[in-house]
């Protein structure tokens, strides 16, 4: 076994495989970039070795700078992590001629199926069902649109080299298909050094489904089970589950068997994935093979209960796998979710900045649920526009898909970050969805679910109710707070206002403390009365139909925490809370709203106060989120119509292109190719 390893990647994935190797007894070298020098992988890891700027391409993606950093620091192995040289041939080359052991597959299957033109040749020899296509190299974008018209819309626009959701288009018309080429390559060439893009027949209504496979260097392959991979976003997994809620027994086992002889065809020899375009009806075709550890593999570890680092460190090392297939079960079922810097609201474009709060839910295992959180970053840390969006992987594990759902929920409901936008909202809303729930998925479910693009639920029913209590509980222990003060002028003494009226965005919920009781009025005509227990509050609620109920509401919410935990009623809550003039900002189960907390004299007086309006900025074109201007495609004076290309801003390896929302007439361009803008930073102007 290795005495030394070093990870040639960063973030989370950095921090995953040291853990592995510090409970294998195994000493850690990280490299970073300039971007990266506070980063949590260089604080896990023994030793650190700087090896360029923040650009990945003067940094992660150069070979020489981390063989050399392997050499300088003794390590005897190297991990790839996923993404930048994890599935580059000349790789594991360059470290074998260094005399130094590549932790992932060996160089000939990397290029017969890291590359995804030759692993789909390599697929079909094997008489593997492969989805139609052209795998050769496509010159220009007049060759892609030929190609695309012969094999009929919609197509997939993919990177050769790809992987993330880099380099991917789909396209839908010859003006797509076009757009979509040059995006592409420009999109591989940055992220992977290799320019060349591919087309194939885009499914409809597909399942993302694929297989774990995991190789030894004596010949022997076995597979994992499955992973659905469905719910995605511009073909980026957004959360992904084991097993997969289509497939039975007897189609796993196919899908399974079929991705070993894959992968023995190719001699693989360590963790792999093949991945499979899978139609509603259980049919699926080949879609590629990655030659890496794939981003959602807790899923799978969570299942099958096997550590899939150890396993290709212990593979690389030369062992033989100690598992047969038939020692595989599935155990349960997981689901995962990523958490990324991004802002739903505003069609998720990327968030940088520091996190001023970062406070995961603990992991723990407890009651048969397992919550796990993978993560490169910490509070005060900095997310960087140089690298990929994703903050953390949240992971939960129970017996059924229902309660893993159900503890996935209440993991994001307490899960707290400030300081930058985030997908949490979206998430949490995606779990309360009903069609998620039911498992009917595919990989269009965002874009057919959120047309519009996403908005917070709305707080009702029981999302209002839960609320309400909990900002009259949090308003309600405040107060008591501020009546311990010491040093208060002597005088009359200072008596809390009887009645607390709560504004819940468009409802009105009436608190009343009466001799030490809380009576709660509900604008649908819901009443009850609570006396307060030191942090326990009991509650008998009558709806508008007569039923009635008591509620109780324990909490030991400290003034300052970000998440509001507690019981109500016999369910635990955990509310996001974040304080707001007269009141707070309060979000739970996918539902945000403006808690207002008056008395009456201010709520009287907040009736009467003018809306607010929004300044016009519909002549204006903003930078969405902090970024590089990397083309701007109008001139000043030149007429435009609705939905033609204005500007393209790179941030996180993504080109984003801004589309005119109306016809106009363009005044003033105030940015040029080049510039790095700020969030909101004016780019041009109509007239």
């Amino acid at each position: 076994m290795f005495k030394r390893i070093l990870i040639a990647n960063r973030g989370e994935i950095a921090c995953r495989v040291i853990k592995t190797a510090r409970r294998l007894g195994i000493e850690t070298v990280a490299v970073y970039s300039e971007a990266d020098r506070d980063a949590l992988h260089v604080e896990m890891a023994d030793e650190a070795v700087l090896i360029g700027p923040p650009p990945a391409a003067e940094s992660y993606l150069v070979i020489e700078k981390i063989v050399a950093a392997a050499t300088r620091t003794g390590a005897q192995a190297v991990h790839p992590g996923y993404g930048f040289l994890s599935e580059r041939e000349a790789f594991p080359k360059a470290l074998a001629e260094a005399g130094i052991v590549f932790i992932g597959p060996n160089p000939a299957a990397i290029a017969a199926m890291g590359d995804k033109i030759e692993s789909k040749k390599a697929a079909a020899k094997a008489n593997v069902s492969t989805v139609p296509g052209h795998l050769g190299v496509i010159a220009d974008e007049t060759q892609a649109v030929q190609i695309a018209d012969q094999i009929g819309y919609p197509v997939m626009i993919k990177a050769s080299a790809g992987g993330g959701g880099k380099g991917m288009r789909i396209a839908h018309s010859q003006a797509e298909v076009a757009e979509g080429f040059a995006r592409a390559r420009s999109e591989a060439k940055s992220s992977f050094g290799d320019d060349r893009v591919f087309i194939e027949k885009f499914i409809v209504d597909p399942r993302h489904i694929e297989i774990q496979v995991l190789g030894d260097k004596h010949g022997n392959v076995i597979y994992l089970g499955e992973r659905e991979c469905s719910i995605q976003r511009r073909n980026q997994k957004v959360v992904e589950e084991a097993p997969s809620p289509l497939l039975d027994a007897a189609t796993r086992r196919k899908m399974g068997e079929q991705a070993v002889a894959l992968a023995k065809a190719v001699g693989y020899d360590s963790a792999g994935t093949v991945e499979f375009v899978a139609a509603q009806d259980k049919s699926f075709y080949f879609l590629e093979m990655n030659t890496r550890l794939q981003v959602e593999h807790p899923v799978t570890e969570l299942v099958t209960g096997i550590d899939l680092v150890e396993q290709m460190i212990r593979v690389a090392a030369g062992e033989r796998l100690a598992l047969k297939q038939a020692d595989v079960k599935l155990n349960g079922w997981a689901v995962e979710t990523r958490i990324y810097a991004e802002d739903p609201v505003r069609n998720f474009l990327p968030s940088t900045g520091r996190l001023v709060t970062y406070r995961p839910p603990p992991e723990t295992t407890r009651d048969g649920v397992t919550v796990r959180n993978d993560t490169g970053v910490y509070e005060g840390g900095e997310i960087s526009l140089y690298y990929d969006p994703m903050i953390a992987k949240l992971v939960t594990h129970a017996e059924t898909r229902e309660r893993a759902i159900a503890a996935q929920s209440q993991a994001l409901d307490e899960f707290a970050i400030h300081g930058i936008r985030h997908n949490i909202p979206f998430l949490s809303a995606l779990m309360q969805h009903p069609r998620w729930q039911a498992g009917a998925l595919s990989t269009g479910f965002i874009a057919e679910e959120f047309p519009g693009g996403f908005h917070p639920l709305p707080a009702e029913g029981e999302r209002a109710q839960v609320i309400a209590a909990v900002a009259a509980a949090i308003d309600h222990k405040l107060g008591a707070r501020k009546r311990r003060i010491s040093g208060q002028l002597e005088g009359r003494r200072v008596t809390r206002a009887g009645i607390r009226s709560v504004w819940l965005d468009e409802r009105e919920f009436v608190l009343e403390v009466i001799d030490g009781s809380v009576s709660v009025s509900f604008g649908d005509g819901t009443q009850g009365q609570a006396p307060p227990i030191g942090d326990t509050v009991a509650v008998h609620i009558r709806d508008g139909e007569g039923r009635a109920g008591n509620v109780v509401v324990r909490s030991t919410w400290v003034p300052g925490e970000p998440v509001w935990r507690g019981r109500v009623g016999d369910r635990d809550v955990a509310v996001q809370v974040r304080p707001a003039p007269n009141g707070f900002d309060l979000a739970w189960h996918g539902a945000q709203a403006r808690a207002y907390v008056y008395t009456e004299t201010e709520a009287a007086a907040a009736r009467l106060m003018p809306a607010k309006l929004v300044a016009d900025t519909g002549k204006k074109v903003v930078c969405p989120m902090p970024g590089l201007v990397v083309s701007i495609a109008v001139a000043v004076g030149q007429e435009i119509k609705a939905g033609e290309t204005l500007a393209v801003v790179e941030a996180m390896k993504m080109e984003n292109v801004l589309r005119a929302e109306r016809d106009g007439v363009v005044k003033r361009i105030l940015a040029k190719p080049g510039d790095s803008l700020a969030v909101d930073a004016v780019i041009l102007e109509f007239a």
